[in-house]
């Protein structure tokens, strides 16, 4: 069991537009997250998917980036639509969990890709691997703020 918490909430409203900060967004299932690229069909990879309704990224990992490879990224710029705090992600594959009231299933790793790279900067790709987030499946809708418990067992 672990109990983290959301400590950003980013959307993009096309493939390569910057990821903006939001106070709360709504979850829906089988669409994603309200205002997102890929809940409009406009990203690059757009495909209605569960694995494209919402990612996840560990803030510890961003701090690691920062730190251990000196390539400075916010939780923004990884382009992932959750950051957390105390959350193990990878952990969650195949696995139910919560942000806030919504419920959520791990799908699979969300690794760094050339293209996150080309929209970031250098290093982003290689200090991101294994580390690079959690693509998820929103089971249950509601609204996700900055703040919410991120809860699983």
């Amino acid at each position: 069991m672990f109990k983290g918490t959301v400590v950003a909430i980013h959307i993009a409203p096309d493939a390569t537009a910057k990821m903006v900060p939001v106070k709360e967004v709504r979850a829906v299932p089988g669409k994603g997250l309200e205002g997102d690229r890929y809940f409009l069909q406009r990203g690059t990879f757009s495909k209605p998917a569960p694995d494209r309704e919402v990612t996840l990224i560990e803030i510890e990992a961003i701090e690691a980036l920062n730190r251990d490879y000196r390539v400075a990224l916010d939780a923004g710029d990884s382009r992932r639509n959750i950051a957390t705090r105390g959350v193990p992600l990878n952990q969650l594959i195949g696995r139910e969990f919560t942000v806030g009231s919504v419920g959520l299933k791990g799908i699979r790793l969300c690794e760094p890709c050339g293209h996150l790279e080309g929209l970031t900067r250098e290093g982003v790709k290689a200090g991101l691997v294994h580390r690079g987030g959690l693509r998820a499946q929103i089971l249950t809708g509601g609204v996700i703020r900055p703040g919410d418990p991120v809860q699983g067992s």
